[in-house]
């Protein structure tokens, strides 16, 4: 498998990498909410847009990007609108998901975007090439909050994501039973030791699937999400807590040095 490195970041390698994402309403709070980030451990921050009152606006969206570029500093930023169909906070039209995504490549000032691989596959694919065009990397993804699929149809999701040229696939899902975690986490396996040339984050959500957002190091999962306030996903764990069990995990999986 292919890391992919964002900045300083390298993501497929060693411990999974954590990300945190800022989830508010104004430019204000969004700031604010950036700044805590400062003294925690985590790798890259993802500006959850739909969340932002202002975001038909392309001016203002432009503002709070730059805002959040001098607040991150050296931290890379991942830019997600969450379409209302798959978990997020509104509406969005095709034309108007494209033109967003676009001019936020356009400007360079995201280092990766998060463009949702059902949206329609012209658009996709379109979203995707722009992006590269501009130095900016993308991370495809679906979440399903119905129901988690069979693993056949997960790996087949991540990989119509891999074919589509994304940089990163990733997938999460609802479980129902404690049988559709392992479902996940077997297909994150078959995913990432049989097709997968590029890195890989699953999730199954909901305290029952916490195990997923832990566990990612031996499964097969490069990055996983964790809450430094308002969660945006259910299950995310409290930033402080998901690293200090990430290193834990890291530390007994490696090879006796006796």
């Amino acid at each position: 498998m292919n890391a992919v490195t964002v900045k300083n970041v390298t993501i497929g390698e060693g411990i999974p990498k954590i990300c945190i994402p800022i989830v508010a309403k104004t430019k204000e709070e969004i700031i604010q909410e950036a700044k805590r980030f400062q003294s925690l451990p985590f790798d890259i921050a993802e500006w959850r847009a739909d969340w932002f009152e202002g975001v038909s606006d392309l001016e203002q969206v432009m503002e709070v990007l730059k805002a959040l570029v001098l607040v991150l500093e050296d931290k890379p930023l991942l830019f997600t609108f969450r379409t209302a169909k798959e978990g997020g906070e509104r509406d969005i039209t095709t034309e108007e998901y494209i033109a967003l995504n676009k001019a936020v490549a356009d400007s360079r000032l995201a280092d990766l975007l998060d463009v949702e691989i059902f949206t329609r596959d012209e658009a996709v694919a379109d979203i995707i090439s722009y992006a590269h065009e501009n130095g900016v990397q993308v991370i495809a993804s679906n979440h399903d909050f119905e129901k988690t699929p069979d693993k056949e149809d997960i790996i087949s999701r991540l990989r119509k994501m891999q074919d589509m040229g994304a940089d990163i696939v990733k997938l999460a899902a609802m479980p129902k039973s404690k049988l559709d975690v392992l479902v996940l986490l077997e297909a994150t396996i078959l995913m990432t030791e049989h097709y997968a040339d590029r890195p890989v984050i699953t999730m199954s959500m909901s305290g029952m699937g916490v195990i997923s957002r832990l566990a990612g190091e031996i499964f097969g999962s490069a990055l996983t999400f964790a809450s430094a306030g308002q969660i945006s996903a259910p299950g995310q764990i409290p930033v402080n807590d998901l690293n200090e069990v990430l290193h834990i995990l890291n530390a007994s999986i490696q090879p006796s040095a006796s």
